[in-house]
């Protein structure tokens, strides 16, 4: 008798792993999800290899200060899943409250994550995040390279 495997259960299990261990801080925990050729992108970064992506979430998950995470709408097939979530967090620059909600979508490779992306409204992020600059900027190209060249030149450090 043959067994088949269940990918779309694999992959919805993998995705609430994710997001568990991310609200447990756990940055190591992060890292299993993902296939040694990841890709990741969101308004912020744009990081290619598990190398880059895993350094993203031990850089954030190690500086969280009054951090809370809360996940829903998970879905999965063979080759595809989705998420919504939403952090509550202290933006480390400034001290200041950010409540951000974004939607994930995710591709699967060898029952792991190959390629994610998150997307967020960048602006309403800055207005929360930086205050009146924030409002001013936030729509702004020249704030988003600014805070992506900022995020990025960090994590350098951290890897």
């Amino acid at each position: 008798m043959m067994i088949m495997s269940d990918k779309k259960n694999e992959h919805t299990e993998l995705i609430n792993k994710l997001y568990t261990t991310f609200q447990n801080l756990d940055g190591r925990g992060m890292m299993a999800c993902y296939h040694k050729d990841a890709y990741f992108k969101d308004e912020v970064f744009e990081l290619h290899g598990r190398k880059e992506v895993a350094g993203m979430w031990m850089m954030l998950t190690q500086r969280a200060k009054d951090f809370h995470l809360e996940y829903k709408n998970v879905e999965a097939s063979e080759e595809s899943g989705s998420v919504d979530w939403e952090a509550t967090y202290l933006f480390s620059k400034t001290g200041r409250k950010v409540h951000n909600k974004i939607h994930g979508e995710f591709e699967f490779k060898d029952g792991l994550i190959i390629k994610h992306i998150d997307t967020f409204d960048f602006w309403k992020w800055s207005r929360m995040a930086l205050g009146f600059p924030g409002l001013l900027l936030g729509w702004s190209g020249f704030l988003r390279r600014k805070v992506q060249d900022e995020a990025m030149s960090n994590l350098k450090k951290s890897l």
